[in-house]
């Protein structure tokens, strides 16, 4: 993810001014890959640099709480990848200290990016599907196929509890929410396993975190869901697809064919050409950049979500910036999901809004602390 957040750095006209690593060395291995100035004796001298203005968090998800802290310490904006935390407790007191210290902050659901979502998001809130009842879809990869595929991911207490989910989930998540602005109330989960060992280095080991999860959901505008999540179904590389589906129109999106917009109708449907001169609404067309016919893929996307947050930084108020409470979000979501598997039940999802008190009490405990 560092070579994609380096890509984005540049495209939006700054500087890889320095990179960190896990050690001294592994940072100066990385500086030439990723373009960087140089590299910094560990992540807390860069986030110390005086001419470092944002800090880019790639780091595997146990370490970004505790980095994510010190960059806000700092007065620094912070790009942190999801998730923002592995723990609900964690992301709550970052929201809190981000908020207090008025920083900028950004969790790259790069997937909100897409011209066709956020077409089809302009379309949905001006009525064009009617009443949402139906939202459904999937996210399915296919990098975890066999007993012997593996990386740090699959070990929870670097991943966290949850792996699929947590990570490929909360993106299907928090674009169905940003999509038709419906929230999910409450939820029913299950999570499965292709492989119960996995093999690392000649050594086999049990494996904690699932491969795979399926959920249905109820939303506070009275729809309800479905989502299959895996890492283990060969063939699909990066399907994220949803259809969701209205009294009037349903709108479908996939992302392996990121080119088009299905817009489902009982007369007659379309496939919507992705471009500026294609595409009708304000968000749609703010985010095509190339003709149609010429694909905006996950990098273009991701290029549009860091120049909107390094926009925020001068002042400015992009529409639809994910910020560190959507990653707070992804965190109550993932937690609902895990509780609800464990004791195979309907949970509530709270609200990130609900625990405004909580979070105020952080941050006076961070401020006692202080």
């Amino acid at each position: 993810m560092g070579s994609v957040h380096a890509h984005a750095v540049r495209a939006a006209g700054a500087e890889v001014i320095a990179v960190a690593g896990s050690s001294k060395a592994s940072a100066e291995a990385a500086a030439p890959a990723l373009g960087a100035r140089t590299a910094a004796e560990s992540p807390e001298a860069l986030i110390s640099r005086a001419d470092v203005d944002v800090i880019h968090i790639c780091t595997p998800n146990a370490t970004h709480a505790d980095l994510a802290r010190k960059a806000i310490a700092a007065g620094k904006a912070v790009i942190c990848e999801k998730p923002l935390a592995t723990s609900v407790e964690d992301a709550r007191e970052l929201t809190a200290l981000a908020d207090q210290a008025g920083v900028v902050t950004g969790v790259p659901f790069v997937y909100r990016f897409y011209p066709a979502v956020r077409e089809a998001r302009d379309r949905i809130l001006r009525g064009d599907a009617g009443r949402l009842w139906l939202l459904h879809g999937s996210y399915l990869q296919d990098w975890l196929v066999g007993a012997g595929a593996t990386n740090w991911r699959v070990d929870s207490t670097i991943g966290g509890a949850s792996r699929a989910f947590g990570d490929i989930g909360v993106h299907w998540c928090d674009l169905m929410e940003f999509t038709t602005g419906h929230k999910i109330t409450r939820l029913v989960a299950e999570t499965s396993r292709a492989y119960d060992q996995r093999e690392t280095g000649g050594r086999v080991s049990s494996v904690a975190t699932e491969d795979g999860a399926t959920l249905l959901f109820e939303t506070d505008k009275g729809a309800t869901g479905s989502l299959v999540v895996s890492q283990v179904s060969p063939g699909r590389k990066n399907r994220l697809w949803f259809s969701f589906d209205g009294t009037e129109a349903s709108f479908s999106f996939n992302q392996e064919r990121p080119d088009t917009l299905h817009v489902g109708g009982t007369g007659s449907s379309s496939e919507i050409a992705v471009g500026p001169q294609t595409l009708t609404t304000p968000g749609g067309r703010r985010y095509a950049k190339l003709p149609p016919g010429h694909p905006q893929g996950y990098q273009d996307s991701f290029n549009s979500f860091v120049a909107d947050v390094y926009a925020a930084i001068q002042g400015q108020t992009p529409e639809g910036l994910p910020t560190f409470r959507d990653g707070l979000r992804a965190a109550l979501i993932t937690d609902a999901v895990v509780t609800s598997a464990a004791q195979r039940s309907w949970v509530d999802v709270p609200s990130t809004e609900a625990p405004r008190e909580l979070l105020k009490s952080s941050s006076t405990v961070e401020r006692q602390k202080q």
